[in-house]
């Protein structure tokens, strides 16, 4: 566990750094010209569309957020966030190596990218904010006290499934915008969500989060004091009462979270071998779709993290991955109605039989 990895002062030289200072002043310079080329290339709309949002989150982040994280050491750099840029920027890597093959430049696939991550993090913090809101607004805080704690992402706390609604339809809303097969955007992109999702594990390693039970395995691992795992073992009884103030390391555990990292990686490397072998547009989604909650369901039953939901002995996570594999069996029923795909042969992809607009409206 190495939870922060260094700080960044919050002044350089005599200028502040964050709030309204030298990295405001750059988002306007950087954003401004992003804006510009984008209105020169695809028009005021598209452009608007395409950085509007990000360009606002970003500019709240240095604004509000970043100066709210200063511990007095300076803002603090965190092993989950650092994780989380990496898995987008890798996942992104090879989906426009796999986009140039379906038929998409990398500016199509990196403005498709930064949608989906964006809003995806929204549905996951939302999801995760929900499931835990007793951590972020206990009784006495108040909503506007808490949001900060909320914004904070690069602490850790996000749960995969909650990117899901948001993350799909930010891919839909951009496929019917340019007019692009949302299957075939599905497929290209599938691997790379995996790959980013192996990494992005990595990240929880580094936090503490999203931890296993007790185990006596070769590779079992300890976390450091004031861990997610060694409060919850110290909240359990598990560490004796008597050593708490000793501060032990927590008891050995399984490492889910790196169990969560190869399982991810292999279900990336699967998807990229099965995308020649698929017949129809959106199989190689179907087949993530179906793959991953079902191991997501088998590894829940190692982590301890999570409590039974909704009346039922499944956690959270294990009931939408029972959703999801409901959803699996409708999509492949609907991808098997469809006409073979078109070749992966770099052919540009656009308004047509399997265009977005034209089943924009059907159910799958």
């Amino acid at each position: 566990m190495h939870s922060t990895l260094f700080h960044i002062p919050t002044r350089l030289w005599e200028w502040p750094l964050f709030g309204q200072g030298l990295l405001l002043a750059l988002w306007a310079v950087a954003g401004g010209i992003g804006l510009v080329v984008a209105w020169r290339r695809s028009g005021a709309r598209e452009a608007l569309l395409g950085l509007g949002f990000p360009l606002a989150l970003a500019g709240a982040m240095i604004l509000w957020l970043l100066p709210a994280l200063d511990d007095g050491a300076g803002v603090p750099v965190r092993g989950y966030g650092v994780m989380l840029l990496l898995a987008a920027a890798a996942g992104t890597w090879l989906s426009i190596r796999r986009g140039r093959r379906a038929g998409y430049d990398a500016d199509t696939i990196l403005a498709l990218g930064l949608e989906v991550f964006l809003w995806g993090i929204v549905g996951a913090r939302l999801f995760h904010v929900i499931e835990y809101h007793d951590q972020f607004f206990p009784p006495g805080r108040s909503l506007l006290s808490g949001l900060p704690g909320v914004l904070n992402v690069a602490a850790g706390g996000l749960t995969v499934f909650g990117s899901i609604p948001t993350a799909a339809l930010a891919a839909w809303r951009f496929a019917v915008r340019r007019g692009l097969s949302l299957p075939r955007l599905a497929d290209c992109i599938a691997p790379g969500l995996l790959l980013g999702l192996a990494i992005g594990r990595i990240g929880c390693f580094l936090n503490g989060c999203c931890y296993g039970g007790p185990c006596d395995l070769p590779w079992a691992v300890r976390f450091p004091p004031d861990s997610p795992p060694w409060l919850d073992q110290a909240a359990r009884g598990m560490i004796p009462a008597a050593l708490v103030g000793a501060r032990p390391w927590s008891l050995p555990i399984h490492p889910a979270q790196l169990y969560a990292t190869i399982d991810a990686a292999i279900l990336a490397w699967l998807a990229v071998a099965f995308t020649p072998l698929a017949k129809r547009d959106g199989a190689v989604f179907a087949l993530t779709l179906t793959l991953h909650p079902i191991s997501r369901f088998l590894l829940e039953m190692i982590r301890i993290d999570e409590a039974p939901a909704l009346g039922t002995p499944f956690s959270i996570s294990q009931v939408v991955s029972i959703i999801l594999l409901a959803l699996a069996a409708g999509l492949w029923w609907w991808i098997s109605r469809q006409p073979p795909r078109r070749p992966w042969d770099g052919t540009p992809d656009g308004p047509g039989p399997t265009a977005a607009g034209k089943f924009a409206g059907r159910t799958f």
